[in-house]
């Protein structure tokens, strides 16, 4: 069956954008209609690398055109900041910070391990351990050693995993060192970490803050355009009392929430049997309040533990483990609502622009 492009054009009014919820000709993402030898080729831009949203774009189109042959390419494009002249990293296109108001609800862990799921998305993702005093990452990530300057004015960040990373844990002579800095000091280190860190082109840079609602929070706010922030809670109560001071934190400081990711939320034994040991339903109110997304409930583990204390988080070690699964899920719903915050705060009519990176795949 042979088809023109204007009648292609007219069947595929009905193709939605899985992100953005309206019809893709209309955003202009899909494009490129042309027909060469009774075939259609067509590209459809995505604003998320999630496989799922590509399958369900290819079934639209195949819906829509019938028995017309096609092939269709796909493309992925990351929305970029608003970066001013005096942004300190203008080659990172999102900064998430991962907040919590309460300590002890795996904050650190989830920044981990939601940084590598977004690498094996395709992204590339930096690490900055935000919380000085109590520096996590380098254990968690298994780097040790001290960073370096090549050019003598700006310092290389640590690699692992193909995740650039930087910590104050990179720069204490010994693991056990305490840091006794007042604010303006903490000030200080927080700006060589933004503005003396070659952290290069990234489409994400993850911000692992200390709990509560102090300095860091404030400072990040004040001397960056972030994009937004995943909070993190635990299911019970005592928890979510100092969420909900970090969610209202947040609002007075204009950084809007992209999430709520609810960790520790159940345990399976080895029976099958579901336990919910700190309660239930404590993620979903925290994102009721904050007016965003459940992200994902992450059950507790004990392989989680395990391979963050040897320097393997669970998602690079363990990639087709339940746990792994749930924060490669938190990753790609994360890039979907920093898609679709770029798409509101542009007024929700065009798809915001970005760059790459760009990925093909054909399908006939």
């Amino acid at each position: 069956m042979s088809i023109s492009e204007q009648s292609a054009r007219e069947a595929l009014q009905s193709v939605v954008d899985p992100v953005f919820d309206k019809p893709m000709l209309e955003l202009e993402t899909l494009k490129d209609l042309r027909v060469e030898g009774g075939v259609l080729h067509l590209t459809a831009v995505l604003a998320s690398p999630v496989e799922g949203l590509r399958d369900g774009v290819r079934d639209q189109v195949r819906r829509a055109l019938g028995d017309a042959p096609f092939e269709l390419a796909f493309e992925t494009e990351v929305p970029t900041r608003e970066v001013m002249g005096d942004d300190p990293i203008p080659g990172v296109r999102n900064i998430i910070l991962v907040m919590s108001g309460k300590g002890g609800v795996g904050k650190s862990t989830t920044a981990v391990n939601l940084t590598l799921a977004l690498k094996a998305l395709g992204m590339r993702v930096g690490l900055l351990d935000a919380d000085i005093y109590g520096p996590s990452i380098p254990t968690m990530m298994g780097v040790s050693g001290h960073p370096v300057s090549k050019d003598g004015k700006r310092i290389s960040p640590l690699s692992r995993f193909g995740v650039s990373m930087m910590s104050i844990g990179f720069l204490l002579e010994e693991e056990t060192q305490a840091i006794i800095w007042r604010g303006p000091m903490l000030h200080g280190a927080l700006r060589q970490f933004l503005g003396d860190v070659d952290w290069g082109e990234l489409d994400y840079l993850v911000l692992d803050l200390p709990p509560g609602t102090g300095d860091v929070a404030l400072t990040m706010a004040q001397q960056l355009k972030v994009t937004g922030v995943v909070m993190v809670t635990t299911p019970q109560e005592v928890a979510l009392q100092d969420v909900y001071k970090s969610v209202s934190m947040c609002k007075k400081l204009n950084l809007p929430i992209l999430g709520v990711i609810e960790n520790m939320s159940f345990f399976v034994d080895s029976a099958g049997v579901r336990h919910e040991l700190f309660g239930a339903g404590g993620g979903q109110k925290a994102a009721d309040f904050a007016k965003a997304p459940l992200l994902a409930q992450i059950p507790i583990e004990t392989e989680v533990r395990e391979w963050g204390d040897k320097g393997m988080p669970i998602v690079q070690a363990r990639p087709d483990s339940t746990v792994a699964g749930a924060f490669k899920d938190a990753a790609g719903a994360l890039a979907e609502a920093v898609a679709r915050q770029h798409f509101e705060r542009a007024g929700g009519t065009r798809a915001p622009k970005g760059k790459g990176p760009t990925r093909l795949k054909i399908v006939r």
